[in-house]
């Protein structure tokens, strides 16, 4: 009697891209077409964009995570880990799960979503000393620490100790960056109301980045009224400056300036996941080359997109342009490699992605924000109502939305509040801690594992 069995769809990574991916899988595909698996170590997408305003205390943690597992209809296998290392050859993607076993899951047609992580450099003390500001734990890792130093140096009788607790820097003059500044600037100058012993002109913050704009994307209208803003609330932005050494309680600049700090933020840029080394295939800046349907050229069933691919950009008519790593392009991406996945099983033809961008909104807090819907240059109070009606929008479950709402009145009635929630232990964490940048196989790694697993099984 023979065994039909269906074809094994597996998505590794459940951000905008993977998410979006499976989501169109489940709604266009029956039971009986394919299995569907997801790789991912949470069973939730995370609305990045909103995280400067979990680390600020506006947003609550759960707000933005939002759960893949609501809908009693959701048939995907979830595996709760990441995905180390793949053989294409041998289809067989090797996972780490979150008890660290390591499993090898053979599949039919793999979806390469794994993501991005923060880029950083080869700079003294960088990643011992600095916070990154890519994941849920980091934003609330990020409010606790701010938090603990106003109380520190609000007991400190060290005026040198006090000096470093109440400056903090941010590297990074793109949105992440910028935002993460601004909100938590509300945060400091808010609470700095509560702790009397401290002087509010020892609060400094410092934006910082190599290149000579902020947020060049803007244009240079709206570049320098978000610059304005940021010095308005004495934000010291300094472009063209980067750092050339962290320590644990100073950072030095490259133009030589040496800054007292205990807390450096970095958020200057990110680099597609390291899981894509382990694939031996091209890459363009680090993101795999994909064809403009989203498949990976030379590889049969192998779909690659978002921030891990390098997404030929057909709106730009320009040769060589691709996509830029947002979640505006990496949803749209999930369901255009759905559709053409469904029409590989099917014996239909593929279609190219094709989107034109809409825009881009800065939500630098309180009534502050900049924004280009479809090239319409706002700022101000308009700018604030576009940018947060875009996001409220995007979040996908009625819950979030929800949550995200309530969270906003309550902070525009309420006011922020100013506890910290256990975050911040004794031994702070390290930015490579969050990200697990060391967890991933190398190449020869992942063959001689597949290799070894398949003479096992002879």
């Amino acid at each position: 009697m023979d065994t039909v069995t269906r074809p094994r769809i597996l998505v590794v990574g459940a951000g905008f891209a993977g998410v979006e991916c499976v989501r169109r899988l489940e709604r266009r595909l029956s039971p009986e077409e394919a299995d569907v698996t997801l790789v991912t170590p949470f069973s939730y997408q995370l609305y990045l964009p909103l995280l400067p305003q979990v680390a600020s205390g506006v947003l609550t943690p759960q707000s933005i995570a939002l759960s893949l597992r609501r809908s009693s209809r959701y048939r995907t296998r979830i595996i709760p880990g990441g995905a180390i290392g793949v053989d294409l050859g041998a289809k067989v993607c090797v996972i780490r799960t979150i008890t660290d076993r390591i499993v090898d899951e053979p599949y039919d047609y793999i979806v390469l979503a794994p993501g991005s992580i923060t880029r950083t450099f080869d700079i003294p003390g960088l990643t011992d000393h600095a916070f990154g500001m890519k994941t849920l734990a980091e934003a609330a890792y990020i409010r606790d620490h701010v938090i603990s130093q106003l109380d520190l140096a609000d007991a400190s009788q060290d005026p040198a100790e006090r000096a470093s607790r109440l400056q903090f820097v941010v590297v990074g003059g793109g949105y992440a960056g910028t935002e993460t500044a601004a909100c938590l600037q509300r945060l400091t100058h808010a609470a700095v109301r509560r702790y009397p012993r401290i002087d509010p002109g020892l609060i400094k913050w410092h934006l910082i980045d190599i290149a000579p704009k902020l947020m060049p994307e803007l244009g240079d209208r709206l570049g320098r009224a978000a610059q304005e803003v940021l010095r308005r609330r004495g934000i010291e932005v300094s472009l063209g400056v980067s750092i050339a050494k962290a320590g644990a309680e100073e950072v030095t600049f490259t133009d030589g300036r040496v800054v007292p700090t205990r807390t450096l933020i970095w958020t200057a840029g990110v680099v597609a996941s390291p899981l894509i080394a382990t694939l031996g295939a091209e890459t363009v800046r680090g993101r795999l080359a994909v064809g403009a349907d989203l498949r990976l050229p030379g590889h049969d069933g192998v779909f690659a997109l978002g921030d891990s691919a390098a997404v030929p950009d057909l709106a730009k008519g320009t040769e060589g342009a691709v996509c830029p790593p947002t979640a505006q392009h990496a949803g749209r991406q999930g369901r255009r490699v759905a559709e053409n996945l469904i029409a590989t099983l099917r014996g239909l033809p593929t279609r190219p992605y094709l989107h034109r961008d809409l825009g881009l909104v800065v939500d630098l807090g309180g009534a502050d924000a900049v924004s280009k819907p479809l090239g319409v240059e706002l700022h101000g109070l308009p700018a604030q109502a576009v940018a947060r009606g875009y996001h409220w929008s995007a979040l996908r479950t009625q819950v979030a939305k929800a949550r995200v709402a309530a969270d906003w009145a309550l902070n525009a009635f309420a006011g922020d509040d100013f506890v910290r929630t256990g975050f911040q232990a004794r031994k702070p964490a390290k930015l490579k801690d969050f990200e697990y940048t060391d967890a991933y196989l190398t190449p020869e790694q992942v063959r001689e594992r597949v290799e070894g697993s398949g003479r096992a099984r002879l």
